[in-house]
């Protein structure tokens, strides 16, 4: 990928009608973003009608963030790791059932890619780019399309 984020975001629903705008006009969907790393926050971005006797929108963003709002960007996460394993804090280490669950949904799809006679139709694509054609094109199938970042 050519950004290193780790992001959610969520996109709302379309409004089923418009209140304030021509059917002429485009309302962009509300978005709530939950910024992992390396910018933590959350940002909001919705409609809101513009002063005036005109009944037009436009999208606004509200934008927490921590660095911006504490003054300080938030520890590594290995530093939190670290001291919770001195601390004996095990909430965000991960139990011997799960990792032995996760690998059993891993090792099948390593087994093939690892194989011999691995699929000559796996999509690849360029380190620093961001996704092969073929995600393009199974997103666009629905009417979709990636987020940029």
């Amino acid at each position: 990928m050519p950004k290193k984020v780790s992001e959610i975001s969520i996109h709302f629903r379309e409004v089923p009608f418009l209140i304030f705008q021509s059917a002429s006009q485009q309302v962009s969907p509300n978005v709530l973003t939950l910024r992992i790393q390396p910018n933590e926050g959350i940002e909001l971005r919705f409609e809101v009608k513009m002063p005036g006797p005109d009944l037009r929108t436009r999208s606004v963003n509200m934008d927490f963030g921590y660095g911006a709002s504490f003054g300080a960007t938030s520890s590594d996460a290995y530093d939190r790791l670290l001291l919770d394993c001195m601390m004996g804090d095990q909430t965000l280490f991960t139990r011997a059932d799960e990792v032995e669950a996760a690998w059993r949904v891993v090792t099948p799809a390593l087994t093939v890619w690892e194989s011999p006679t691995n699929p000559a139709n796996m999509p690849i694509y360029e380190a620093g780019t961001w996704e092969p054609e073929e995600a393009e094109q199974l997103l666009n199938r629905d009417g979709r399309r990636w987020r940029r970042l």
